[in-house]
């Protein structure tokens, strides 16, 4: 007789995804809203407005004008190293869409229009004024200027960003229960401890082929933009490792348009007190053009990062991302080996 024999992870995949729809039902007849898989993702991305609208964006341009917060005090999980942040929450026009401008600077600049699903539907990097079409009532703005020439220079960068095209004020909180959400987040997390996790980020909801892929993209590193070659920005984070061990990746010049960064996080896949990154404005090439980066493996080891013994993962960002890593064909966080 044919039987289903089911292994035990999905056993207790199962149970948690139970008892999670029996705690959103305990919420029925309150006046927050219940998380599931459908709407985790729009209510991951209200999260991060909200903690944003915070920080004043909802009221004019939030300049994070010093590099992010080390652990949980950031308003946004997984934040980069390499850039300035400015935020606006604004309201489209009557048009469904919003205005915005990048300045002439002497450093990098770029904006990424983010809808209420999370969804990057726009990264734009020339200078000049740009107006474009967003599918919800409100848009999220990050404008990241790059540190390449030192902090003075990107906050200076960031003054020149002018403001009046935008409506701002009438965005409010959504009422998720963001208790909630955090257990959710804490879920997917657990499940991308022990793989490469590959970031696609779906421009729209058209565009999205696998729900769950898009959660544990939303839960892991929220904000990131659909690469572009050339353009706009991939991301990819590397399997969690011991603080105490030495590794090293090697790989070919990624050759970013703009520059590539190797940024390192906590279990919570935050920024860590202390511990810098790298990135191709400074990093030195091997002899045959490749680059190493090390983790753990003293001063003396090329483009090394010092963990302080803390468990780790690591993120690169490509900006201008080139076909080659698209494509695959360079992939630092899968060449990882422990050093000597």
């Amino acid at each position: 007789m044919k039987t289903n024999a089911y292994p035990a992870s999905l056993i207790s995949a199962a149970i948690v995804a139970a008892s999670m729809a029996l705690a959103g039902a305990a919420h029925a007849g309150t006046d927050t809203i219940a998380i599931n898989e459908q709407n985790f993702s729009q209510a991951e991305t209200a999260k991060n407005f909200r903690n944003w609208a915070a920080r004043g964006a909802n009221k004019g341009i939030s300049h994070m004008d010093r590099l992010p917060p080390r652990g949980d005090k950031a308003p946004t999980i997984q934040m980069n190293d390499d850039t300035l942040y400015s935020v606006v929450i604004t309201e489209v026009d009557d048009k469904g869409q919003v205005t915005f401008t990048i300045p002439e600077t002497d450093v990098y600049m770029a904006v990424q229009v983010v809808n209420e699903g999370g969804h990057g539907q726009h990264y734009i990097v020339e200078d000049g004024t740009h107006t474009v079409s967003v599918d919800s009532k409100h848009a999220f703005l990050i404008y990241r200027s790059g540190t390449e020439q030192g902090l003075e220079v990107a906050r200076a960068a960031q003054q020149l960003i002018p403001d009046d095209s935008f409506i701002f004020g009438t965005y409010e909180v959504k009422p998720y229960d963001y208790d909630e959400v955090q257990q959710w987040v804490e879920k997917y997390r657990a499940e991308t401890r022990d793989y490469v996790l590959e970031y696609t980020f779906p421009s729209s909801a058209a565009d999205i082929t696998d729900l769950h892929q898009w959660n544990l993209e939303n839960a892991n590193g929220w904000g990131g933009a659909s690469p572009v070659a050339n353009v706009a920005n991939k991301y990819t984070n590397s399997l969690f490792m011991d603080g105490e061990t030495c590794y090293q990746t090697t790989f070919a010049d990624p050759k970013s348009r703009y520059f590539t960064s190797v940024t390192p996080y906590d279990t919570g896949r935050y920024l860590m007190e202390g511990v810098k990154n790298v990135n191709s404005h400074t990093w030195q090439k091997n002899q045959d053009g490749s680059i190493t980066v090390s983790f753990n493996c003293g001063d003396d080891a090329p483009n090394n990062i010092d963990t302080k013994g803390e468990r780790f993962s690591f993120t690169m960002r490509y900006y201008g991302v080139s076909q080659d890593v698209i494509d695959g064909k360079i992939a630092p966080t899968r060449n990882v080996v422990k050093g000597s």
